[in-house]
């Protein structure tokens, strides 16, 4: 099966319509497909529900879809980085379910391994249990939260090979993984195409059945979403060097 894609847009082919729901892969702006993001975005599909843990940032990653209103519902964990979100939501032109992050990250896990919910004491007893069933298990409380499975995932791997087997890179992996394995479609974006073979298996962290259609993408924008540094003072006179 020819899995590489020549470009995003040739990648996402068929497989958007209005009113899916996608997971996108990142966290903040570090590990985001970002041009699968911005095909989504030229595709023009509405009423999206996407599962991310944050909606990027004005302007970048997924605010570019709040941007022209193509996102209805967001199933997200923290999402304060963006004016745009949070006035489309005061103004009641988008939907948001607040999961706690590792709530999130597990009722994605347990979707892409065939686990339909799970009993959780995070949450149990507080808003974040209303409407939800809650069960006393050895004399603690617990409520029950359901698997996601997403219509479509998209991921963005570090090193990859055409037969689909990933690789993330340092805190880039974030929920690439979890997410790859629970879209009923995976598409990733790869910033290193290799060929069969070349990846070490031991360091494959996403087996390539999970992903159906690939896109090299060689010069990923590397966007910090909060530049903090610290200012440098000048070294006594005569050491040559910078503290």
């Amino acid at each position: 099966m020819q899995k590489v894609y020549p470009d995003a847009r040739a990648a996402l082919a068929g497989l958007l319509k209005d009113g899916m729901l996608i997971m996108a892969g990142g966290f903040g702006l570090c590990g985001i497909p970002e041009q699968l993001i911005l095909a989504i975005r030229d595709a023009g599909v509405k009423n999206l529900t996407v599962i991310s843990n944050n909606c990027g940032i004005d302007g970048v990653g997924l605010g570019l879809l709040l941007d022209t209103k193509q996102i209805k519902k967001m199933i997200s964990s923290y999402v304060g980085e963006n004016k745009t979100f949070a006035q489309q939501y005061l103004a009641g032109e988008l939907e948001i379910e607040f999961n706690p992050q590792g709530t999130l990250a597990e009722r994605i896990r347990a979707g892409g391994a065939g686990i339909p919910a799970f009993f959780t004491r995070t949450g149990a007893g507080t808003q974040i249990a209303e409407g939800k069933e809650q069960r006393k298990i050895d004399g603690a409380l617990y409520v029950m939260e359901r698997g996601l499975v997403a219509d479509l995932s998209i991921v963005h791997a570090w090193m990859g090979d055409t037969e689909g087997n990933l690789v993330y890179r340092k805190t880039a992996r974030n929920f690439n993984p979890m997410m790859a394995t629970a879209g009923k479609v995976t598409v990733a974006e790869i910033e290193h195409l290799v060929q069969p073979g070349d990846i070490n298996p031991d360091h494959i962290i996403t087996p390539g059945v999970y992903v159906k259609r690939l896109v090299h993408v060689p010069n990923a924008v590397k966007h910090i979403e909060q530049r903090t540094v610290r200012k440098r003072t000048a070294a006594p006179a005569g050491t040559g060097e910078e503290v």
